[in-house]
């Protein structure tokens, strides 16, 4: 890549970033930066003291504007070169073809041409107008585009200080969450492998003594199998001998047949029995427990999935029709509203909504936390959310916080009723929308109940410690409070 000529090197560093041009009364700020006196008094219009710089962001004193003569000078010196370097090129400020000034710029065509192109055949039908007015035309058009990606910019830049405000709280939510989880496993860990290792050592015992008598059982009985042996080996050789042998003694013989006696092994005690069947009827006992354990945990975790920090109760929210502006219609069982075709004659009451299409929930809380679930129509505009319980009924009220009211809604675009309204960046509004109030932190955030993504949070603090009620805005749509 060809290295930067010097010329242009210095034109740059005398160029104002705001306005793209050379320096005019050059200012330096606290942070180190150059500015023309009117650019970055033009950017910092509105502000009191201290703003921020247009190219690094840093929070600078205005009052600490500085001039640069050094730089004034060296816009000066930057002016005399670039004179000099557009006289002694030939391609630079003069007409290749006719070698006279570019004093003239062709709409149709977009270029800059000299008085003879001007009077050629291929421009002589075009719209051509003065060099400098054309100029001063397309800078002012940059100026404009730089104005509103200036804007665009100082939007996006709050936008990302305010999600990393809120990412850094989750944060901190969710580690603590973990280490509250981690400590209650842990414990439980415990518990569990202490109540195994004294069941365990319990089945040992009871091993022990069934072992015990099997092997005293066991020794009892070969005992008596060997003397029956003997004795019926000597019976089977004494049937083989003569009778005058095989009655020698055969009183004797058959009386020591008659008197041997058998023993009975050892039973198993019933105690034992008892223990062992106890055990068994526990340890069936233990393990449905945790089997049910087992089986619920996962479904108890899938409720909670999608929820904001913290356990909210699900508030069976219907409306109040002394708050429904005439033109609303409620269902019979004050869970849907939509827009009617005419005025309804209604109790005039100074509960009742008469400028916005709203409504209020019957219910009110002061504490707790809780949510309820809002399905909205396809058409039409609407918006749901929560309203203090001495928001404003009459005329024509700002639907905004400082009016009491906290909100998201549809107007075309999915936006949050903040103070400016907040541009939310979905490419549609979700079909059901789930509102969790947290009275104790006054918080509010809004959740997609049909995927559980986040869509807005007004930030802890924003809902004051006074009774707050549901609220909804019908702008020829329909809304229906979810069971």
């Amino acid at each position: 890549m060809a290295a930067e000529n010097p010329v242009e090197r210095l034109q740059k560093e005398a160029t104002c970033p705001v306005c793209l041009e050379y320096f005019t009364e050059p200012v330096i700020v606290e942070c180190g930066h150059n500015f023309c006196r009117a650019c970055i008094a033009q950017c910092w219009e509105g502000y009191n003291t201290a703003a921020s710089c247009p190219q690094c962001r840093q929070t600078v004193l205005q009052r600490n504007l500085r001039p640069n003569r050094q730089l004034a000078n060296m816009v000066e010196i930057a002016k005399q070169l670039n004179l000099q370097a557009a006289k002694g090129s030939e391609g630079d400020g003069v007409c290749r073809k006719h070698q006279e000034a570019l004093k003239l710029f062709c709409e149709e065509d977009q270029t800059p041409i000299c008085v003879v192109c001007n009077r050629s055949r291929a421009h002589c039908a075009h719209t051509v107008v003065p060099i400098q007015e054309a100029g001063q035309e397309y800078k002012q058009k940059i100026q404009t585009q730089l104005k509103t990606l200036r804007a665009e910019r100082e939007k996006l830049l709050g936008l990302k200080v305010t999600g990393e405000g809120k990412s850094q709280e989750y944060l901190k939510q969710t580690q603590t969450e973990r280490q509250k989880i981690v400590s209650e496993f842990q414990q439980l860990g415990q518990f569990l492998k202490e109540q195994e290792r004294l069941l365990l050592a319990q089945l040992e015992k009871l091993d022990e003594e069934i072992v015990r008598i099997q092997n005293e059982n066991v020794s009892k009985l070969s005992e008596q199998i060997s003397h029956l042996r003997e004795l019926i080996s000597e019976l089977e050789g004494k049937c083989q001998k003569p009778a005058s042998e095989f009655l020698q003694d055969v009183r004797s013989t058959l009386s020591r047949c008659e008197k041997r006696k058998l023993q009975q092994p050892e039973k198993i005690s019933p105690e034992l029995e008892e223990q062992v069947s106890g055990f068994s009827q526990k340890t069936i006992a233990l393990l449905e427990a945790l089997r049910n354990f087992k089986d619920t945990l996962p479904s108890a975790l899938e409720k909670k999935r999608g929820e904001p920090l913290g356990a909210h109760r699900q508030a069976n929210v219907t409306l109040d029709p002394d708050t429904a502006h005439p033109n609303l219609v409620l269902s019979e069982d004050w869970k849907s509203v939509r827009g009617g075709d005419t005025w309804q004659d209604l109790p005039e009451n100074p509960e009742r909504f008469d400028y916005w299409e709203c409504v209020l929930g019957c219910e009110g809380f002061t504490s707790g936390r809780h949510c309820w679930e809002v399905e909205v129509g396809a058409g039409g505009c609407w918006a749901v959310g929560v309203a203090r319980e001495s928001v404003g009924r009459k005329d024509g009220i700002s639907l905004s916080p400082e009016e009491g009211i906290w909100a998201v809604g549809w107007w075309g675009q999915f936006q949050a009723l903040s103070s400016p309204a907040t541009p939310l960046p979905l490419s549609r509004a979700p079909s059901r929308i789930r509102v969790c109030l947290d009275c104790d932190r006054g918080q509010v955030t809004f959740i997609d109940a049909g995927d559980e993504a986040p869509i807005f949070t007004f930030p802890p603090g924003s809902v004051p410690g006074e009774r707050i009620r549901p609220w909804l805005w019908v702008g020829g749509s329909r809304l229906r409070l979810c069971p």
